[in-house]
């Protein structure tokens, strides 16, 4: 059971990676400068995603994005709490 939750977490922690990219190179493809602040500054990101990133998808990209990580989280901790009894 610990495996599978762990597994699921890999899962979400994957697609929430994916959209991280995403959002990333719609920065750089922005400008480099709007990049290059995606990448260093971690807040800077969730402003962009919120504010400025424009995409025919984007709410299911910001949405996979935070939630998967929230989802990785929570079922790793579960996951652990599985395994150690």
């Amino acid at each position: 059971m610990a495996g599978l939750l762990a597994g699921l977490g890999l899962i979400c922690a994957l697609a929430s990676v994916v959209c991280y990219f995403i959002i990333l190179i719609a920065g750089f493809n922005d400008g480099a400068g709007k990049g290059l602040l995606c990448l260093c500054l971690p807040f800077y990101i969730l402003y962009y995603a919120f504010a400025e990133f424009n995409h025919e998808k984007q709410g299911m990209i910001i949405g996979v994005w935070i939630g998967g990580g929230v989802l990785n989280g929570l079922l790793r901790l579960a996951a652990n709490a599985v395994a150690t009894g």
